[in-house]
Formats: C-alpha cells, structure tokens, sequence
C-alpha cells in the first residue's frame, strides 16, 4: 500500500472522522477533486483580513455561523468557514490524506491576496491549518486552538497499523510525508497565536507546548486554567476573544 492510500483507509476514516449533515444558508462551494465543499463566508469588507476557520472533526461549519462569525465581523475581520468532505453538505468521504489534499484548492478559491489571510485550526481542524501554512508561507497569521502536534501520536490511539495492512514504520512515513508538522512550524515565520486548557482530556496540553517550542516566528502561548477540550471557548469567552482580537490588531501594526 502506497503512502497516499495509508492516510486514506476506511478505518482511519470510521475511528478519527465524525461527519454529520447540517445544512447552512447559501454555502460557498469549494471545488475540489471528487468532492465539493460547502463552506460559508461571512464577509464585512473585500479589503478585511479574513479568518480561515477549520473546525473539529466532531463539527461542521454550521455549529460556527452566527456568533462565531458575528464576532469575528466586529473585530473587522471577514469569516471563511471550511467545511470538510462528507461533513455538513459536503459531498465526499471524510479521508485524511484527501482531506490534507484539498486545502491548496480552499485557500485559491476564497481569492483573497495570501497576506490578507489568519489561518485558524482547532482540534483536527489544526491539522489542516498548519498544512495551509506550508502551502501559503505569505498569510498574515496562524492561529491552533487545541491543536495537535502529533497526528501520529493521535492516531495509533485508534489505529493499529497492521489493520490498515501497513507497519508502525509504514504509517510513520505515510504522516511524515502527507505533513511534517515540526519541520512546517520551524519554517513559518509569521506570527502565531496557541490557545490550550491544562485540563484538556482529549489533546494534552504537552501539544501546546511542543508546537510553540517549534515556532519558527513570533508566538503567543495561552494555556487557560478553565475548561476542557471542547469548552474552551465557551468557558473563557471574554480572554478568549480579547486574545484574538489583540492577535489580529498586532498583525494590522
């Protein structure tokens, strides 16, 4: 089994992917091979820079319209929801190879000049960032909440490389290759902001720490005290917010 295929076996997909239809108002849709995307784009001003949002694998861009976008809008920014194949009203099979794939296609469609964009990944959703941010060096920012620095690491919780007819080494080479997570971190020199809980119970807040050790540019690390994996926004709100609107001011200078 080649490389591509290792990343893009049905177990993988059936222990690490958690698609669920939702339909949204007026997707903007992301062609891209053998699957088209609906994303939203909630956008304030063509000139604005925009948040390229890429959510967890347990949600879908509609869990994000509304006060999501809304407040990312009065920070002056515009809003790009991705969404992934087979979640919300994505045609496809959620694959992780493929999925990595389609991010050059995302970030050439929203059209907007590279420089004007602030990749945002949280949880699995990072995963996809940080690729975005190998692909296009130039964007303005990169922002990881709750992030993971080893989807290897995150895989073998589920996967045991024999089932996907490969070996540790095997599915070792297929992550590395698909995306090298230390060596995209030390190469990207803009800024970057890392949100985490300490009391995170799915990605531990070690995963924080290793992506900020590995940043190659600014970075801002907050572990907040309060909160788990999938409150973390919900429980520190105000911080929350007042974080990232001071990210995206320092990036404007």
């Amino acid at each position: 089994m080649n490389h591509s295929k290792i990343l893009n076996h049905p177990i993988i997909s059936e222990r690490y992917f958690f698609p669920r239809e939702a339909a949204i108002p007026q997707p903007f849709w992301v062609e891209c091979e053998g699957a088209r995307l609906a994303c939203a784009y909630h956008e304030i001003d063509n000139e604005a820079l925009t948040i390229v949002h890429f959510h967890g694998n347990g949600e879908v861009v509609a869990d994000y319209l509304g006060d999501f976008s809304e407040i990312i809008g009065r920070m002056g920014c515009n809003c790009f929801l991705t969404e992934f194949r087979g979640y919300g009203e994505s045609s496809g099979t959620a694959q992780l190879g493929r999925m990595l794939e389609d991010v050059q296609q995302i970030i050439e469609q929203i059209k907007q000049p590279h420089d004007k964009l602030i990749l945002f990944g949280r949880s699995v959703g990072s995963l996809f960032a940080i690729k975005a941010a190998e692909l296009f060096p130039n964007v303005a920012g990169l922002v990881l909440e709750s992030a993971v620095a080893d989807p290897l690491e995150r895989l073998l919780l589920r996967v045991d490389p024999v089932e996907l007819g490969t070996s540790l080494s095997g599915l070792s080479a297929a992550v590395a290759q698909a995306i090298n997570i230390q060596q995209i971190m030390s190469q990207f020199s803009k800024p970057t902001l890392i949100l985490h809980t300490r009391h995170d119970g799915l990605i531990d807040a070690s995963h924080a720490s290793r992506l900020a050790e590995w940043c190659g540019g600014p970075v801002r690390v907050e572990i907040f005290r309060q909160g788990n994996h999938n409150d973390i926004m919900f429980v520190n709100g105000p911080r929350y917010f007042a974080l990232l609107h001071e990210f995206i001011k320092s990036i404007r200078g």
